[in-house]
């Protein structure tokens, strides 16, 4: 996971939005932890259950913005925090449990499920917009 998110992280420039949809415990930190190291992330990416947000600075200006709303019935305040990530152009926003604020998601987000399939392996199905066909995945 960490070695397929920062292949991820150092293509993308700014202003894309990530999904990433699995059960608990099914490596989507362990995705961000990689996209963050491949966006020139410094710092110790930790998961945002408990903060629901976290932002990280990375190269050339780049910031990552990871949201996590799995404890939330409401997105409340941070909703307008979501909608100012998903409209900077520098800004790589990545959403996790994301049910309560799916209306507000970009239609060109890529989104990623992961399944478990044993203790050390995971099946992903990725959803790629139109407008990042350009990746290499």
């Amino acid at each position: 996971m960490r070695e397929f998110g920062a292949a991820l992280g150092a293509q993308l420039t700014g202003k894309e939005t990530i999904e990433l949809v699995g059960d608990v415990g099914a490596g989507k930190t362990t995705f961000v932890k990689g996209l963050a190291r491949g966006l020139g992330v410094e710092e110790d990416v930790q998961s945002p259950s408990f903060t629901i947000s976290r932002v990280y600075d990375g190269h050339d200006g780049i910031i990552l913005a990871h949201y996590d709303f799995y404890r939330l019935g409401e997105a409340g305040i941070l909703s307008e925090d979501l909608a100012e990530s998903l409209h900077d152009d520098k800004t790589v926003t990545v959403i996790e449990w994301s049910g309560i604020v799916g209306d507000a998601l970009p239609d060109d987000r890529l989104r990623i499920s992961f399944m478990t399939t044993t203790e050390d392996r995971r099946l992903l199905e990725i959803d790629l917009p139109e407008s990042l066909r350009g990746l290499a995945l």
